[in-house]
């Protein structure tokens, strides 16, 4: 590799959205662009990023770049079964897989919300089903032993708090399909005792390159507040938390160890992780 490649990092965003409303994909390309901003002043690194819409458009990514950050999105993870779009993501992965087993220079892979679960069900972990209700606001995430250890999570508490929005979920962490393959559990939900329910799986390390997380690690008090103030969002918070959860929400997004920590945290630490096992490399 020459040493103007080196210096050349090359990131696709896979935008699962399906044409939805969203402040995922926004969210993305700002940590993408002050992260480019990063690259550039800090590691002499000329940073670029392209965005397919997948769902919508059927855009799909090459094996041509070094980063995959694929989005949240709406709607099931069965959604796409049998269709031409979720063969074409299945079939990157594999692609994605196939390359790092027989390469120094990996690639490296981040699956939010919607595309975790898919990839979950990919590989056959644990096991993904609908909630009984939306789950939508801003929770803590509990951080297993191995998640601690993780580089993604470097600098943050245990617990910390995020946005989580879904009505899907992977649960079953000790599946035997879990147990037998080089999946690792980084992060769950909270404990419910006073709930006959399983705790959902917050965050999988499926390959030493590919990591994902049920939450929004993108998501900012601008987006969530935005979300919070609709009438439909409040009043689901409301309905099934509470009016002092609810406005405990709001105010905390003016706090700078909640959302704000998490945002500046989980996608730089895996870009620092990516371009630096790049330029090793």
């Amino acid at each position: 590799m020459s040493s103007t490649e080196k210096n050349k990092v090359k990131v696709a965003v896979i935008d699962m959205n399906n044409g939805a409303p969203n402040q995922g994909m926004r969210g993305i390309q700002e940590i993408l662009l002050r992260y480019k901003e990063h690259c550039q002043e800090n590691m002499g690194i000329d940073m670029s990023f392209e965005v397919f819409d997948l769902r919508q458009k059927g855009e799909i990514p090459s094996l041509a770049f070094d980063i995959y950050i694929s989005s949240g999105g709406p709607g099931s993870p069965y959604d796409g079964e049998g269709q031409k779009w979720e063969n074409d993501f299945f079939n990157l992965l594999d692609g994605i897989e196939a390359h790092n087993l027989k390469n120094d220079q990996k690639k490296h892979v981040f699956l939010i919300c919607h595309s975790f679960q898919m990839a979950c069900r990919k590989y056959n972990l644990g096991k993904v089903i609908r909630r009984r209700s939306t789950a939508f606001g801003i929770f803590p995430v509990f951080l297993t032993e191995e998640g601690e250890e993780d580089l993604i999570f470097n600098g943050l508490p245990n617990p910390f708090y995020t946005v989580d929005s879904r009505d899907w979920q992977v649960i079953n962490p000790e599946d035997l399909a879990f147990s037998n393959s080089d999946a690792t559990v980084l992060a769950l939900e909270k404990e419910r005792p006073h709930v006959d329910l399983e705790r959902c799986v917050m965050s999988v390390r499926f390959t030493k390159e590919i990591v994902g997380t049920q939450f929004h690690p993108e998501a900012d008090p601008v987006g969530m507040k935005m979300y919070l103030l609709r009438d439909d969002k409040k009043n689901a918070i409301v309905e099934n938390h509470g009016a002092h959860k609810y406005n405990d929400m709001l105010l905390s997004l003016d706090n700078p160890n909640k959302i704000k920590l998490t945002q500046s945290i989980i996608l730089p630490n895996f870009l620092n992780e990516a371009v630096n096992a790049l330029q090793e490399a």
